[in-house]
């Protein structure tokens, strides 16, 4: 079968590689549509991931397709069926899996393959994070699942109420997914961008204000000023993992408000933070990682019911050879939002 392998930094080939020969509880799917993101352009800009992937190794994790084979053993799942599988699953044993903390599992396990023509669904995947998806739903739309998952449950644990105003830093496709689904439950959204292009595409999601960082003096005192009495937002959401973000979001938020690092910076990197802001103006400080079995299936809940546009999101199309001068493109930062990438093209 025909697959991207990641080497290295900004290093990706597309090659000839054997199909995956699945074991008893595995599913292999043929992959019908794989999407990029924001966390597969860091995987490429920087060659790794500290989690997920040591390259050389195969590459992409938001896709959907029909299954091609069934392991022996596996139940409720056929062949030909159209689903959506998740990246991980938790072990569901360890001390964070039993304080409902599966994102933080001490045996968290991943797998990436997307940008392949088939993939293997290991077990555990199969057992707690594949889903059917309905007739109504296309590839592209369920293939958005866990992006959408993981936007859910970080709007959960910061605990956004409605009528808050909620500042999303980053135009990218998690925070403009922010954007949406905190307008979605009701809240007063400030998108700060970097970009013109991200201007259009932050209105469409949602955004009631929109200030872009490469016009303003000073984007920290813009967002105060659009905030109520200019007191700051109440909630903060940091979706671009950068330093000088993580500090604008300390420094936008109101007394008593909440800003959540949901960007994950490069591994070692440091923030100097004003203590005494936090501390007197007791701002809580959190940041959300992934997703759990819980928010994906309510991810999965709203995209079914029609009551999120995924499609929206998807701004272009392109074949898996492709695929490298697709990433490329997507680090000149052109306005474009995600690409699907289809592998039988």
């Amino acid at each position: 079968m025909t697959a991207a392998v990641l080497y290295g930094k900004e290093d990706v080939k597309i090659e000839r590689v054997p199909i995956p020969h699945v074991e008893a509880g595995e599913l292999l799917v043929k992959v019908q549509v794989a999407l990029t993101c924001g966390t597969d352009l860091k995987v490429y800009q920087r060659g790794y991931h500290a989690r997920m992937i040591v390259p050389p190794a195969l590459f992409g994790h938001e896709l959907a397709g029909t299954i091609e084979e069934t392991g022996p053993g596996v139940r409720g799942f056929k062949k030909g069926m159209r689903v959506v599988a998740l990246n991980s699953a938790p072990c569901q044993t360890c001390f964070y899996c039993s304080r409902h903390q599966e994102n933080l599992c001490e045996d968290l396990l991943f797998n990436n393959g997307a940008y392949a023509e088939y993939i293997r669904i290991p077990r555990r995947i199969v057992d707690l994070n594949t889903l059917v998806i309905p007739p109504h739903v296309s590839f592209e739309e369920a293939a958005m699942v866990e992006p959408l998952a993981c936007v859910l449950r970080g709007l959960h644990e910061t605990g956004v109420e409605i009528g808050d105003t909620v500042a999303v830093i980053g135009g990218g496709p998690i925070g403009l997914m922010f954007v949406h689904v905190a307008q979605a439950t009701g809240c007063n959204v400030i998108s700060v961008v970097k970009r013109e292009g991200q201007i259009s595409a932050a209105r469409k999601m949602g955004a009631q204000e929109v200030v872009h960082t490469e016009a303003v003096k000073n984007p920290v005192e813009a967002v105060r000023a659009l905030s109520p009495s200019g007191r700051g937002a109440d909630v903060v959401v940091e979706a671009v993992g950068r330093p000088e973000a993580w500090v604008w979001a300390t420094e936008m938020v109101r007394k008593g408000g909440t800003v959540n690092f949901f960007g994950g910076c490069a591994k070692g990197t440091k923030v100097e933070l004003d203590t005494n802001r936090l501390h007197y103006s007791e701002v809580t400080l959190k940041a959300t990682f992934h997703h759990t079995p819980d928010s994906v299936r309510k991810a999965f809940t709203l995209i079914a019911e029609k009551k999120i546009r995924p499609t929206e999101y998807i701004t272009g199309e392109a074949p898996l050879s492709r695929l490298q001068q697709v990433l490329q493109h997507m680090m000149n930062r052109n306005g474009d939002i995600k690409t699907a990438i289809i592998p039988g093209q």
